[in-house]
């Protein structure tokens, strides 16, 4: 259908602000002189000037006229052509996963009938204790629902307010930022991460051919100095942060700072990628990105890996629903699906209480241990490491003159097992010595011992 001239407009001055050719705040022509300017009666110009009020192009403020507003981000659910290729041919996929259809000829599975005779069925059923019938297809690709159901009770426990449907199970937490680095990244894009920070996500992003860059990260959260000097020179696409219990230096972001992120991503246009592998060991109330965002902007993903078992690989993403069914395709066209098994498990878990108790046990055994691992390295020497927050890592500096690899291969060579700083940051070479410690081990005597002898002060 024909746009009419106040269409024409209104689309021709959201193009020049999408652009970035009209700046956020700057006051706009009044009505009166844009009329002139495009020819058309002020009735049109005012049509046109409510049509981007209502689209959040502009803002009117009484007596002084209208204003560009503040780059609004790109719908979650948008989707990069390359994903939006792939995504097309999924359609038998997600049938043989939604299963909408009794007559299944075109399945690529034996019937599930198959398998509840077989001995695989009498031993599952053994193993869940009398549950209901187990299900040996590939089960809905969202993940299973009950389990979505009680992750989204969890979270309205943290005041972050979702469903089950915007809830996407994944194979832990590296599964998920996986998902979301093949959504959102393509070759070239700047996605920002903190510095020292996760490692292995370094390595996706690099993967994935992201101009990858960190924003140095101290005892109080990302420096935001740091962040709003390299968002104003790269305008990243994403920034993928740890705000409680961070890894590697265990430490947590105070309220204030989360807000003043929060600003700053709205002012560049950032979307903030949450990753939150400690929560469950950590007060709900704790402020979040996502509890003050409500995932407007803000991607939270969750584990159960660092909680209940590294080998039970599951988690989740929580975001608005459209990113969610998104990130559900590119999740069957990588793995298919997640594991069912494995969901109903931690589901019986959690719905029995069992959950609950095993926190409790793992938070008095966190705290015990980094009180600890705190007093055995001051025995030796060993200072300046910021408390750690909940989670299992506590950040320990070195001597300016150690060279924190070199230190770890005597250590290995001993028989132990160091994790050196600088393999957590994005320029090694800037980052001063230090150790990543886990304080579940510091109270070994033989690393106590190799760090007095190689470590102490001079």
């Amino acid at each position: 259908m024909r746009q009419s001239r106040s269409e024409q407009i209104a689309h021709n001055i959201a193009r020049q602000v999408d652009a970035g050719h009209l700046k956020p705040g700057a006051r706009i022509a009044s009505v009166r002189s844009a009329a002139a300017e495009f020819g058309v009666s002020k009735n049109t110009m005012v049509e046109a000037y409510d049509r981007l009020v209502s689209l959040g192009y502009l803002e009117s403020k009484p007596g002084s006229g209208f204003f560009i507003c503040r780059p609004r981000p790109k719908p979650a659910s948008a989707r990069p052509v390359h994903v939006s290729e792939a995504i097309d041919l999924v359609t038998l996929l997600r049938e043989q996963l939604n299963q909408h259809h009794a007559v299944r000829v075109g399945d690529g599975r034996p019937p599930a009938a198959w398998m509840e005779g077989s001995e695989l069925g009498r031993h599952l059923r053994a193993s869940q204790r009398g549950a209901s019938r187990i299900e040996h297809g590939y089960g809905a690709p969202q993940g299973y629902e009950p389990l979505r159901s009680l992750i989204a009770g969890r979270l309205i426990e943290r005041s972050i307010h979702v469903t089950a449907d915007q809830i996407l199970l994944t194979f832990g937490a590296n599964h998920a930022l996986d998902l979301i680095v093949r959504h959102y990244v393509e070759p070239g894009d700047t996605v920002f991460v903190d510095s020292p920070g996760y490692y292995p996500l370094f390595g996706k992003l690099r993967l994935a051919r992201a101009n990858v860059i960190g924003v140095r990260r101290t005892s109080e959260g990302p420096d935001l100095e740091d962040l709003e000097a390299k968002a104003a020179r790269h305008r990243p696409r994403l920034f993928f942060t740890q705000t409680l219990a961070h890894n590697p230096t265990g430490t947590s972001m105070a309220p204030a700072a989360l807000h003043r992120l929060l600003q700053q991503a709205d002012k560049h246009g950032m979307i903030l990628v949450e990753d939150d592998p400690f929560a469950d060991l950590l007060p709900p109330i704790t402020p979040r990105l996502a509890t003050l965002d409500q995932l407007e902007r803000v991607i939270y993903v969750g584990t159960f890996s660092k909680t209940l078992s590294a080998s039970l690989r599951t988690g989740y993403i929580a975001g608005n629903a459209n990113l969610i069914r998104s990130l559900t395709d590119v999740k069957m066209l990588t793995v298919v699906n997640s594991s069912g098994y494995v969901e109903r498990l931690i589901h019986d878990l959690m719905a029995e209480g069992h959950y609950r108790h095993h926190l409790n046990r793992l938070r008095e055994r966190v705290n015990r241990a980094t009180r600890e691992a705190m007093l055995n390295l001051e025995r030796i020497g060993l200072s300046g490491f910021a408390r750690p927050d909940g989670g299992y890592y506590l950040w320990c500096p070195l001597r300016a003159d150690i060279d924190d690899v070199e230190l770890a291969r005597q250590a290995f060579d001993s028989g132990i097992f160091l994790a050196p700083g600088s393999v957590f940051c994005l320029e090694r070479e800037k980052q001063a010595p230090a150790l990543r410690i886990n304080v579940a081990y510091a109270d070994n005597t033989r690393f106590l011992d190799f760090m007095a002898a190689h470590c102490a002060p001079a």
